[in-house]
């Protein structure tokens, strides 16, 4: 496979993972940090790094509009629900291992 066709892949591979986050908004973040250590604000992040790398002003606001389909704030109202008081003890025992580390 060359390269050309190796990126294309990749790239409708990520659309697809796009999608599927954006069709599935009861998976809130806290669940995809806890069980992959990502969610879609990393996914933002990685996004506007990889702009940036490439010289193009895509600040963390609008990479998180492109990964959520709307602005953050948008689909936060819409769709986020408060953290489990279990889901924040598991949260902050990733991070104390993390620190551990």
């Amino acid at each position: 496979m060359n390269e050309q066709t190796e990126t294309e892949l990749e790239a409708a591979t990520f659309r697809r993972l796009l999608q599927h986050l954006r069709e599935h908004t009861e998976v809130q973040n806290i669940d995809l940090m806890l069980l992959a250590d990502f969610c879609r604000n990393c996914l933002a992040k990685w996004y506007s790094a990889a702009a940036q790398e490439k010289g193009l002003d895509i600040d963390y606001a609008k990479a998180q509009e492109i990964i959520y389909g709307m602005p953050y704030a948008e689909w936060k109202q819409k769709f986020q629900t408060p953290a489990t008081p279990e889901q924040l003890a598991k949260m902050e025992e990733r991070q104390r291992q993390r620190e551990g580390h």
